[in-house]
């Protein structure tokens, strides 16, 4: 049996995150899902949010590491977790005013409106919630 979990999260330009954990909660198109270590094999959505990695093992006991992911998709065996999407960051190199920036000017787009294709929306609004999830996760600890 397995004590802990493999977390990969791979978006189109890199591999953001990889390394063992101990239990992960992350985004869910149903809400939070929480996997430890022998969960059954599963395949979900990702919505767009905050991805916490727990770590109770070596180094700082109850270490928690928080990531913003986009949409996507996870994979779930009893010892992996691969997550693949289009954006992740961890918490600590999210700059808060980039992405405040960022969501505003989603907003304003939408509002705007005008000729905006269905494609061009849906952009926008994951936009939105990307940055939304990366506030979110920059501010979790205050």
């Amino acid at each position: 049996m397995a004590d802990t979990l493999k977390l990969e999260i791979v978006t189109p330009e890199a591999v953001i995150y990889s390394e063992e954990v101990d239990m992960v909660t992350l985004p869910g198109s149903e809400g939070e899902v929480g996997i430890y270590p022998n969960h059954v094999p599963l395949m979900t959505k990702v919505q767009a949010g905050e991805l916490v990695a727990k770590k109770n093992g070596t180094g700082k006991e109850g270490a928690e590491e928080i990531l913003a992911v986009g949409e996507g998709f996870a994979e779930i065996t009893g010892d992996h977790v691969a997550i693949l999407t289009e954006n992740a960051i961890d918490s600590t190199d999210i700059d808060e005013a980039a992405a405040e920036e960022a969501r505003a000017k989603a907003q304003n787009r939408l509002k705007e409106g005008g000729e905006i294709s269905e494609a061009e929306a849906k952009a926008l609004t994951q936009a939105i919630l990307y940055s939304e999830a990366q506030l979110k996760a920059k501010r979790y600890r205050r």
